[in-house]
C-alpha cells in the first residue's frame, strides 16, 4: 500500500491528510489538524510562520509514525501571501494579506498601470491584497532592496522542508504578474513598476518532483518521502477533486467562497472585467472565478458570540430576519469586531438575536451566489442548471437551501476535503508518471 501526505493550509485551520488507493478510489485520513489564523501585531495583521512551520513538521512526525511508507507529501495554502529572503534568512514581518498595507499600494500601482490595463494584461480580478499590491507596498518601504528572492507562502513551506526554492504555476497565477496566455511572469509589468526581475525566476507546473525531505528535517519527523508540487494554491488543488458536468458551476467554500467554471482559455473582456471576475491557474485549464466573502464573516461571528456551530443551526432553522447586505462590503474584510460591523450595515431594520444575525449572512453569501451565476450567465452566454459545493462550508445545510431556493438550480453538496482530495490525486499521478518513466 503507497500512502500520499497532503498538507492543507486555510487561513482559519490547516490539515495533515493522508491518502491512500483502494479498489481505485482515493481514501481519505485525517491525521493531525491545527489553528493557522493572522496576529494581530504593531506592523498590523500578521502571520506567524515560524509556529506555522513546527505544526507542519509535527503533522508530517505523526503521519511517519502512523504510516512508514510514505511515498510523497505536498502543501497548498491560500493564495496571494508571500515570503522574501535574504540568501537565506526571511525579512519579517511576514504581512497577512488582510494587512492595511495594500489599499494605499493598490492606488500608486494604478497610477502607473490603470486596472482596466492591469486586468487586459493578467486577466485578475482587482482585490487590495493582491500580491502585486504587496509588493510594491514593499519597494516603496525599502524591503525589496536586500531582496534576494520571494516565495508564496506553500512553496516557502516547501524550501523549510526541502532547502529548495521554487515556483509554482497555480499559485503564482494569485499574483496579478502572470501572463495568463503563456503562464509565465508578465516582464512588462514587473519593469514598469520597478520591482527587481532576479525575484521571479522560473514557474514549474503542478506534478513536478521537488525532492526529498533535507536531513534535518528527516530527523525530526523519523522519515523521508518524495515532495511534489500540487496545485499549491488550494482553490486549484480543490478543482482537481471532481469531476463535473458541463452545465455545472463550483463553489469551493470555506474563508472565501470561490465560485466558478474550468475553461480551456481565459476571458478577458468588457463584461468579466465589470463583473470583477478572475482568471487562475488550473491543471490544464483556467479557473474562472469570481472571489466571495465565505465563511470567514459567520467564524467570526460565531467566535465573538462563543456559539457552537451545532447549536447555531438548532436555532437558526426558527428565524425568520429577511435582512440582507453586501457579503463583500469592505467593512467586513478585517474589522475588529464583526458583530458590530454587521450590526451597521444592518442599522434600518437590525436583527434581534444572534440567530437573525447568522441567517442575514446565509442569506447575503447565498444571494451573492446568485447574482455571481447570473453575471457568469451572461459572460459565457451559457446557461448552467447545478452547483456543486465542495469544503467546509458544504456542510451547512442551512445554506444549501438557501442557495437551491435562490438560484433555481440543484445544488450538490460534498462535505469532503476537496482540497486534500485535489493534492492526493496530483502526487498520484506524478508518482505513476514516474514509475513509467523508470
Amino acid at each position: 500500500m503507497k500512502y500520499y501526505l497532503a498538507i492543507d493550509l486555510g487561513a482559519s485551520s490547516g490539515r495533515h491528510i493522508i491518502g491512500y488507493l483502494k479498489d481505485g478510489e482515493i481514501e481519505l485520513e485525517e491525521i493531525y489538524r491545527f489553528k493557522t489564523g493572522m496576529d494581530k501585531s504593531d506592523d498590523g495583521l500578521v502571520w506567524d510562520l515560524s509556529r506555522l512551520f513546527e505544526e507542519i513538521k509535527n503533522g508530517i512526525k505523526m503521519a511517519f509514525h502512523k504510516y512508514k511508507n510514505i511515498e510523497s507529501l505536498s502543501i497548498d495554502t491560500w493564495g496571494v501571501d508571500y515570503v522574501l529572503l535574504n540568501d537565506n534568512q526571511p525579512i519579517t514581518p511576514y504581512y497577512a494579506y488582510r494587512n492595511e498595507r495594500n489599499i494605499v499600494a493598490s492606488e500608486k500601482v494604478h497610477k502607473i498601470i490603470p486596472f482596466r490595463e492591469l486586468y487586459k494584461l493578467t486577466g485578475i480580478q482587482f482585490a487590495p491584497f493582491n500580491t502585486i499590491y504587496q509588493l510594491y507596498d514593499d519597494l516603496l518601504k525599502g524591503r525589496l532592496k536586500n531582496a534576494t528572492d520571494y516565495l508564496m507562502l506553500p512553496n516557502y513551506f516547501i524550501y523549510k522542508l526541502t532547502g529548495i526554492k521554487i515556483h509554482e504555476y497555480t499559485e503564482e497565477s494569485t499574483t496579478s504578474l502572470l501572463d495568463p496566455k503563456t503562464g509565465n511572469y508578465n516582464y512588462e509589468i514587473i519593469d514598469k513598476l520597478n520591482m527587481p526581475r532576479h525575484l521571479f525566476g522560473e514557474i514549474k507546473k503542478p506534478g513536478y518532483i521537488v525532492g526529498d525531505l533535507s536531513k534535518e528535517v528527516q530527523e525530526y519527523v523519523g522519515g523521508n518521502c518524495k515532495v511534489i508540487l500540487c496545485a499549491s494554491h488550494d482553490t486549484a488543488s480543490a478543482f482537481e477533486a471532481i469531476d463535473i458536468p458541463d452545465d455545472g458551476v463550483i463553489i469551493s467554500s470555506g474563508t472565501w467562497s470561490l465560485l466558478g467554471i474550468k475553461s480551456k482559455e481565459a476571458i478577458i473582456n468588457e463584461e468579466s472585467l465589470n463583473a470583477n471576475y478572475t482568471n487562475e491557474g488550473g491543471v490544464g485549464y483556467i479557473r474562472f472565478l469570481k472571489n466571495i466573502m465565505g465563511m470567514w464573516i459567520a467564524n467570526k461571528v460565531r467566535d465573538e458570540t462563543m456559539l457552537t456551530q451545532s447549536f447555531i443551526d438548532k436555532r437558526i432553522v426558527l428565524s425568520t430576519y429577511q435582512q440582507t447586505f453586501d457579503i463583500n462590503d469592505k467593512s467586513l474584510m478585517a474589522p475588529k469586531n464583526m458583530k458590530e460591523a454587521l450590526m451597521e450595515l444592518l442599522k434600518d431594520n437590525p436583527p434581534k438575536n444572534s440567530f437573525d444575525l447568522f441567517a442575514s449572512i446565509y442569506r447575503s453569501m447565498a444571494l451573492s451566489y446568485r447574482t455571481a451565476i447570473e453575471e457568469l450567465e451572461r459572460i459565457t452566454n451559457k446557461k448552467y442548471n447545478s452547483i456543486y459545493i465542495v469544503g467546509g462550508g458544504a456542510k451547512n445545510n442551512y445554506l444549501n437551501n438557501l442557495v437551491e431556493k435562490y438560484t433555481n438550480k440543484k445544488v450538490v453538496a460534498l462535505p469532503i476535503e476537496a482540497t486534500a482530495l485535489g493534492n492526493i490525486r496530483i502526487q498520484v499521478n506524478a508518482s505513476k508518471e514516474l514509475l513509467e518513466k523508470k
